[in-house]
């Protein structure tokens, strides 16, 4: 399969999906596209670097990134075509998006114009974020045995491991914390969660 993750920023896709990407990357093709260079939140090069980077680590094809400035993502028609050409190119057979409840504005703003976009792929689950509001998931990945390899995709970060606005907590703990709430709601140590916009069992 060919399996695209969107994000608006370089390290959402890691925190939301990057468990399920690194096993979905050892028997099938994965792709990103990541709308900005998370120029808000520091350096866009060195940001993009951290990026590829941890695409690296997780065994991702390739990177496509927006070209959008941080925290100005439009709901426009230039971001639903920008998303489809992605799509025509790899012609993916899942797709991850952010959840639209949120209260970051790329985020919803990106996931609405993604939902236009991606209306004739034939699975599409949302990922949360730090951000994302009244998260209901119905979908779980167990991730326990590559919890590690998750954590090495955010250390590839190495820019944002501080910048939560929680005091002494680090995205790392974050995401560990989160993985392990999941996890006991699946029933298991660590889980990545998602709410279905669609998904068809392969029978």
């Amino acid at each position: 399969m060919n399996i695209l993750a969107i994000g608006a920023h370089p390290d959402d896709i890691e925190y939301g999906c990057g468990g399920t990407l690194i096993k979905y990357a050892k028997k099938h093709s994965v792709y990103l596209y990541v709308a900005t260079k998370g120029g808000a939140g520091g350096d866009p090069a060195a940001r993009e670097r951290e990026q590829e980077k941890s695409a690296e680590i997780m065994g991702a094809r390739d990177v496509f990134w927006g070209g959008y400035q941080d925290t100005e993502v439009p709901l426009s028609q230039d971001l639903i075509h920008n998303i489809e050409r992605v799509i025509e190119k790899i012609e993916p057979d899942l797709i991850f998006i952010h959840y639209r409840d949120d209260t970051h504005q790329d985020h919803r703003n990106l996931s609405d114009c993604a939902l236009s976009a991606t209306r004739y792929v034939p699975n599409l689950l949302f990922y949360e974020v730090p951000t994302t509001q009244n998260f209901s998931p119905t979908v779980f990945v167990d991730i326990e045995s590559i919890m590690e390899q998750k954590m090495a995709l955010l250390k590839a970060h190495a820019s944002q491991i501080t910048k939560t606005n929680i005091k002494d907590l680090t995205i790392l703990e974050g995401a560990r914390s989160n993985a392990n709430f999941r996890g006991i709601q699946g029933r298991v140590k660590f889980a990545e969660a998602f709410c279905s916009q669609r998904f068809f069992l392969q029978i």
